[in-house]
């Protein structure tokens, strides 16, 4: 390598060739163009020897000079120029590259990929081979070993094969294979190691690189200080939400993180971002969805974060399960406070879809849970049909009672004694057990009992040899309270005491709703499985967090299988069949994550965009073909190829064009009496066209969805109306010019501060002089709603306000309609209650609340970006109609008021 101060030479013998420039400047010189074609027409022989030029005998001066650029340009090009070229490699030996490969690297892998192409060709340069050391387990099984030593050009080959891989790297494996390469780079010189990291820390981090250190000289490289790492945890269902948890290595600054929820087809379901604060390494996320949407979703993913472990995917487990709740007693059916099915109900209702009716006909239904309220015996076809539900995943749930104390069947987990037991009473020596806690076995362990929860009666069980084991729950005295049996793959459950306050007040404590949510958690969803069953692989995640279609090297797993499994065999990803998948996430396995330690001393340590070297070799090539283009341009000029006269006008418009700008540059500005914070370019952009414009909030997502909303909506009127609008504009009150647009969209959020003094009025002179402005209160959507809208518009000329008259110029300025609706509907839209003439009759406030820009909104692929309810597309459609009776109702008047237009809307109306 040749350097020249900041500039060095790859390839510097090839720099040899410019000693040909002088050679080449002769035989250009002494080589006449070629002869110039003159077509011979009679008519025009005498017109076309007026004007004309004689052909030069030698090339022009000027044009050789370009040529003899053209080729010292590429003679550049080929010595390879570097700028800021990087020092040299230390040692002699190989380049040893060590590279995280495992779910952490997926989140820049482009960057990690482009750093190995640099470092070999940086050591092809030196003349230097290169030993590849991947640190995950490879797809294929094998042990983690170190490639041979491989000349530059088969090092980059075998680099541009490695991939991201969805498990965790295995770094003291990757240290084992270190003692082999010692050996390798015998009498070859010291080795230098660099270590392309992963940025996330663990046990053998400092090891591995003390152990790359022992080599020779070594480098880290790190960038979890510019993007680091992020697991999101399996969330928790709390009612119709979900509750996920998001872990980070660096808990150094602040950041802001956001969490996707989609469906199966992609579609997005919601996204909420939360902040971290310095000091933070876990924050909750909580994400609202529809009861009708919940079961729609499919993945949680954080955005701009490409890896398995920021993606969880969920089965039926986080969806709400289907319960069938059966009862014995017809008591309490006109008064509920007496019922069993009343306080299961109250339980089950907000976490799970509660089905109440009889036990063959819940089973005909997919059912996950069924419970049985003191139900005695039951006939042979309920008791095979519960039987063969239950072997194949389901949970029956049974309380006892007065009913089931007397004939008990086969469908209990142990034999009961016949009678009840009492606890308590006049005529009884004994007091209301309590409850002990719940043996470590038991789906209970954890919950709290609360010292007021007492049981008065409740059914016993035969002694039996293994009843301590089938035992969940026991009373103060150690008889059992909860007992079950596995059968199959489902459970068969008993609780020996009513689901009434009848014989406890246990269905009154917070502790009956945990107790229902642990047992409704052991069913599989409406298929369960089990140990002995095997699921195959569906789609499971690569290195990146997509889900693909699984590998050949991808394996079944049990039924019962935990996160432990996940490796080569097994990556993450959805188990089972198209029909019944279970998931299988990384991050139920590596649940936190922590940053590289600090190196031992000696062993470099910087960032992946730091090393600075700018390869010339592109730039100059690409200036040698337009210089070439140039040249071509001119040759057939000078032949005549190309039309002197379009020749002569194109080349004076360019030049006049040039002369234009120069003048217009060099000469000095006049003074313009415009607002100093004005933005010139954006007045000059919005002005030249049709904009619609919606208010900046400082919430980027609920101004993300008003941009994308209005976008929507003039794709809409582009294709509908004659408005040819050009796009959408965010607008700031506070320093930006209202008055170029002719609708304003502004969404209300509680987190827009108040408006200043001088925003109140730049927004009352917008509506004075004709300006409308629609206010989205979101009532049905959080961060909004009037009492926001309330503050917000303190100090504003707001006239006086009342609901859309059925007769109103609104209803029918293009569609005729009869709601507003949203992405919600119902609610009522405001208008201003007389509307004069000053502005041909706009009201210059309209105010409603059901979230418009979120239906019109649509995604750079054109598919809407959120889900409509409750009336799906149809409701979408009527949110369009409404924008589009908005946007001609602000920009053309009440036109449609005048009687001339009566006869046409009645006729339409009677269709």
């Amino acid at each position: 390598m040749l350097g020249l101060g900041p500039i060095a030479f790859a390839a510097p013998w090839v720099l040899t060739a410019l000693a040909a420039l002088p050679v080449l400047w002769w035989l250009l010189r002494v080589t006449p163009p070629a002869p110039r074609t003159i077509q011979f027409p009679a008519i025009r022989l005498l017109r076309d020897l007026i004007a004309r030029e004689e052909t030069p005998a030698r090339t022009p001066w000027w044009l050789l000079l370009l040529r003899l650029i053209v080729a010292a340009l590429i003679i550049l090009a080929l010595a390879g120029p570097l700028l800021n070229p990087r020092a040299a490699l230390p040692g002699g030996g190989p380049l040893l590259l060590v590279v995280d490969n495992g779910w952490a690297a997926g989140r820049d892998w482009p960057t990690r990929k482009r750093t190995m192409d640099e470092l070999i060709a940086q050591a092809d340069r030196q003349q230097r081979p290169v030993i590849l050391l991947p640190t995950a387990p490879s797809a294929d099984g094998t042990p983690i070993h170190a490639s041979a030593v491989l000349p530059a050009p088969e090092a980059r080959r075998l680099a541009q094969a490695i991939v991201p891989l969805p498990w965790p790297t295995d770094r003291a494996a990757a240290l084992d294979a270190l003692k082999a390469v010692a050996s390798l780079a015998d009498g070859r010189g010291s080795i230098h190691a660099v270590w392309l990291s992963d940025g996330v820390g663990d046990r053998q981090a400092a090891a591995l690189a003390a152990g790359l250190q022992r080599l020779g000289s070594a480098d880290v490289l790190d960038d979890s200080a510019e993007r680091p790492p992020h697991l999101l945890l399996p969330p928790s269902s709390e009612g119709t939400a979900l509750t996920a948890r998001i872990v980070r290595a660096d808990p150094s600054r602040p950041e802001p993180v956001t969490v996707r929820l989609a469906a199966t087809d992609g579609r997005l379901l919601t996204r909420q971002t939360v902040g971290f604060e310095p000091g933070q390494k876990l924050r909750e996320v909580r994400l609202d969805v529809p009861t009708e949407l919940r079961n729609d979703a499919a993945s949680l993913r954080i955005e701009g974060d490409t890896t398995a472990g920021a993606t969880v995917l969920l089965d039926e487990r986080w969806r709400r399960r289907p319960v069938g709740l059966v009862s014995g007693r017809s008591e309490g059916e006109s008064q509920p406070l007496l019922s069993d099915l009343y306080y299961l109900e109250r339980a089950l209702s907000p976490y799970n879809e509660v089905r109440r009716g009889e036990t063959l006909d819940l089973l005909k239904r997919d059912l996950a849970v069924l419970i049985l309220s003191d139900i005695g015996a039951l006939t042979g076809t309920e008791v095979q049909d519960i039987e063969d539900w239950v072997k194949k995943g389901g949970v029956l749930v049974r309380f006892a009672g007065p009913r089931l104390a007397q004939h008990a069947d086969t469908l209990v987990p142990e034999r009961l004694r016949i009678g009840d037991r009492a606890l308590g009473g006049a005529l009884s020596w004994s007091e209301p057990a309590r409850l002990q806690p719940f043996p470590p076995k038991s789906p209970f362990e954890g919950l709290t009992i609360p010292p007021d929860v007492q049981v008065n009666r409740q059914v016993l069980a035969e002694p039996a040899l293994d009843l301590a084991d089938r035992t969940w729950a026991r009373l103060a005295d150690g008889t059992p309270l909860v007992t079950s049996q596995k059968r199959g793959d489902g459970w068969v459950v008993l609780v020996h005491t009513t689901a009434s306050p009848d014989w406890s007040n246990l269905p009154l404590s917070g502790l009956f709703v945990d107790m229902l949510r642990r047992l409704v958690a052991l069913s599989g969803g409406v298929t369960g499985t089990g140990a002995t069953t095997s699921l195959d692989p569906v789609e499971v995640l690569d290195g990146t967090g997509r889900l693909v279609p699984p590998p050949p090297t991808a394996f079944p797993i049990p039924g019962n299988a935990g996160a432990d499994v996940i490796g080569p065999r097994h990556p993450p990803g959805f188990y089972g069949t198209d029909d019944a998948r279970r998931a299988l996430n990384l991050s139920a396995a590596v649940t936190t994550i922590d940053p590289l330690p600090p190196m031992p001393a000696g062993v470099g340590r910087e960032g992946y965009g730091g090393r600075g070297e700018v390869p010339l070799k592109p730039s100059l090539l690409a200036a040698a073909l337009a210089l070439l283009s140039i040249d071509l341009l001119i040759a057939l000029a000078l032949r005549g190829l190309l039309r002197p006269p379009s020749l002569r006008r194109s080349a004076g418009g360019a030049a006049a064009g040039l002369l234009l700008a120069l003048a217009l540059s060099s000469v000095p500005q006049p003074a313009r009496a415009l607002d100093p914070n004005l933005d010139q370019d954006k007045a000059v952009k919005v002005t030249a066209e049709t904009y619609l414009a919606y208010v900046q909030t400082g919430d980027s997502g609920v101004d993300d969805t008003a941009r994308a909303g209005l976008e929507g909506l003039v794709g809409v009127l582009g294709l509908r109306t004659a408005v040819e609008a050009a796009g959408a504009v965010g607008v700031d009150p506070e320093r930006d010019e209202l008055a170029f647009y002719p609708l304003l969209y502004w969404p209300v959020s509680d987190r827009q501060k108040p408006l200043s003094d001088q925003a109140r009025q730049r927004v009352n002179e917008y509506m004075r002089s004709g300006g409308t402005i629609l206010f989205d209160t979101r009532d049905q959507a959080p961060g909004g709603g009037p009492e926001v809208l309330q503050r917000l518009v303190q100090g504003l000329d707001i006239p006086p306000l009342a609901p859309v008259s059925q007769d109103h110029v609104l209803r029918k300025s293009f569609y005729l309609l009869t709601d507003f609706p949203g992405r919600y509907a119902g609610g009522q839209l405001w208008i201003e209650a007389r509307e004069g003439p000053a502005n041909d009759g706009v009201s210059s406030v309209v105010i409603g609340g059901n979230d418009w820009a979120s239906a019109w909104a649509v995604g750079r692929n054109g598919q809407p970006m959120f889900a409509v309810f409750p009336g799906g597309e149809r409701q979408r459609e009527m949110a369009y109609r409404f924008g589009v009776n908005l946007v001609m109702y602000a920009l053309t008047g009440n036109y449609k008021a005048d009687q001339v237009h009566v006869p046409a809307i009645l006729e339409r109306l009677g269709q």
